[in-house]
């Protein structure tokens, strides 16, 4: 081969008018964000919403298979779920008594039980950091829970 032949090889690299379609579809995203946060327009905004029943609780396993919702402000049995029922309760349960184990906690702590002003419902576990937004599973999940503050009085 001279050195005044050309030789023919595939091209390398990425093509020009790819590298200018990712900058202007970076250059897009990055005004829409800075338009968004700037003017508020398009942002989704959560309502502060305050606490309207809070109980603290814990939930102790029975030899029949029940659990004992206890009151932690008095140690009294306010409810009992019934074994083989409430499937819900008890998947939830099973999730934070997992997390708690993973991360060596006893089951001392108390759970917080919380319904919003806004109608809602949570369980938070505050020794692990998790709180359960229990409307998100759909009214009659939630309405398991909401039972024990009808328990309560």
């Amino acid at each position: 081969m001279t050195p005044t032949e050309v030789q023919l090889r595939p091209a390398t690299g990425i093509p020009r008018p790819v590298l200018y379609a990712a900058a202007a579809l970076l250059l897009f995203a990055l005004a829409g964000v800075g338009f968004v946060r700037a003017t508020g327009v398009g942002a989704v905004h959560m309502p502060v919403v305050a606490p309207a029943q809070v109980l603290r609780l814990h939930f102790v396993d029975k030899e029949d298979g029940g659990i004992d919702v206890v009151d932690a402000a008095d140690a009294h049995v306010i409810y009992t779920v019934a074994p083989g029922t409430n499937g819900f309760i008890r998947a939830t349960l099973r999730g934070l008594a997992r997390e708690r184990i993973r991360e060596g906690i006893g089951e001392a702590p108390p759970f917080t039980l919380t319904r919003w002003d806004d109608g809602t419902i949570s369980l938070e576990d505050a020794s692990i950091g998790r709180r359960v937004d229990l409307d998100a599973f759909g009214p009659a999940n939630a309405g398991a829970f909401v039972q024990l503050f009808a328990a309560r009085r």
